[in-house]
Order: structure tokens, then sequence, then C-alpha cells
């Protein structure tokens, strides 16, 4: 074999060698383009997400909440899979006691701001609370209004037994406020620690009226009546929820919170008869 057919084919040999360097390059080059696109958008995904409801979520809210608040609750374990939201409804100064004293709850709902006060200054609660409804009263009688009662002067009359929530209570301030605008005092015959044991205290018979809101005589309108009254426009509650500093589920504390103040449940607040913030 001559020098040049050995030098030929060595050139040919070389070149088809560099030829399969620059495809392996290049189909190199594409797939590692493609990994790292698919890797960026899944990234953006990933961190681009509003943070998921998920487990078990503990809510504390004012009584006069629980019938509202239990069908919500229903409907936000229907829209996120896999989560289980428990209630605690009571009188909201009691509930803002426990979550000051270290109950695990995440999330608190309030019938006052002066109550969510009270754990906001504790540091209790993460971020601004948001007002979410207003509430007014109404005084609730039995059905057929045996008493004939018109209006607040009419709870003053001898032998008109009245029960009303302790003023410590959301819903006991609220009367305060609204007798102190009739220039009245009244002598109630029980002071109730909610406002659902005021209620239940007209269902039973065992008082003639009581002061709770107009959301309770609306929920309760199959047991007894209820008679509105111009002084309430003067003691009308706002509803603040907020999730808890120390809520053990942090992200469906803010799924929820933020589910309270969606369309749907604003609907669903006003048509229970509470008022729009």
């Amino acid at each position: 074999m001559s020098t040049r057919t050995t030098v030929t084919r060595r050139l040919a040999v070389a070149a088809a060698a560099l030829a399969l360097s620059l495809g392996v390059t290049a189909c190199g080059s594409d797939g590692g383009s493609t990994s790292s696109a698919a890797s960026s958008s899944a990234s953006t995904t990933g961190t681009g997400s509003a943070p998921k409801a998920h487990g078990d979520i503990t809510v504390f809210a004012a009584a006069s909440l629980k019938e509202t608040f239990t069908d919500l609750g229903k409907k936000f374990e229907a829209a996120n899979p896999g989560t289980k939201v428990t209630f605690n409804f009571g009188g909201s100064s009691a509930l803002a006691t426990s979550i000051n004293s270290g109950a695990p709850a995440d999330v608190f709902a309030a019938a006052s701001p002066a109550t969510m006060k009270t754990v906001t200054d504790a540091g209790g609660a993460s971020g601004e609370p948001k007002t979410f409804v207003k509430n007014t009263l109404a005084i609730a009688v039995p059905k057929g209004n045996p008493k004939h009662i018109a209006g607040l002067k009419d709870l003053t009359a001898p032998g008109v037994k009245v029960a009303l929530c302790a003023k410590e209570v959301p819903c006991g301030a609220a009367a305060q406020t609204a007798l102190k605008a009739a220039g009245l005092n009244l002598t109630p015959v029980t002071l109730e620690q909610d406002v659902k044991g005021a209620l239940t205290k007209v269902e039973l018979g065992e008082v003639d009226a009581s002061l709770v809101y107009k959301t309770d005589v609306q929920s309760d309108a199959a047991k007894i009546d209820g008679v509105d009254f111009p002084e309430a426009d003067k003691a009308v509650n706002d509803y603040p929820i907020a999730a808890l500093a120390k809520a053990p589920n942090k992200d469906g504390a803010a799924a929820f919170v933020a589910y309270i103040q969606s369309p749907e449940a604003k609907q669903a607040l006003t048509a229970a008869g509470f008022q729009a913030p």
C-alpha cells in the first residue's frame, strides 16, 4: 500500500470520527436544553401555586356562627379532599381565653373586634384579622309573642323575664350598648355565656324574651319569633377572622380564612342574615 493511500485513509477515519463527535455533542446539547426547560417549568409550577389545604383544621368560632360555619365547613372539605374541619363553637371571650392559654387551634372567628384584640395583643394571630361580616341584635320571644313585646322598653315591664348574655360576651356587650342607647336599665333573670344559651332559655319557655342576634332568630324561626328594635343600629358587631400564630396546620388555616372571605362564603353568610362588612 502506497504512502498516499495510507494518508488518505487516515484522513477519512479522522473526519468520520469528528463528525460522530459533533453529532453526539449536538444530541447531548438538545437533550440537556429540554431537561432544563422541563425542570424550570416544574419548579415554576411548584413555587407559583398557592398552598394547598390538607389535613385537620381546627376552627374556634363564635356560637352565632354555628349553623353557617358548619355548612361552609362541609363545602370546604368537599372542595379540598383530604381535609377535615373541626369546630369549637362558644362564647368569643371564652374561646379567646382558651387560645391564649395554649389550646391548639388554627383559626379564630370572633363576634367582636374587642374579643379578637385579646388574642392579637397576646401575639396569637398570624397577620391582621379581617372583618368578614357584621351582625345586629333582635329580641327573641316564644312563638306568638304571648307578652306582646314590641321593643326594648317592654322588656322592663313587671313580670317579664329576660335572658341576656354576660357583658363580657360580645352579644352581652352589644345588649348593654343598645339598652344604654334606649336609656333603660334592665335586670335579667339569667346571664348566659354565649348567645345560644340565651336563645335556648326562650325555646324552653324559661324566659319571656332574650336579646340575641338577628341571625339566631332567623336560624331558629321554627321555634321562636323575633322582634326588631331601632336601638339595635347602635350596637352592630363586626366579626373578625384570623389564622393563629401557633396553628398546627398553617396552610390549612390560611386556606380556610381565605375561603370564608370568598364570594361563595359571603353569599351563604348574608343569606343567613349576616351583613356584609
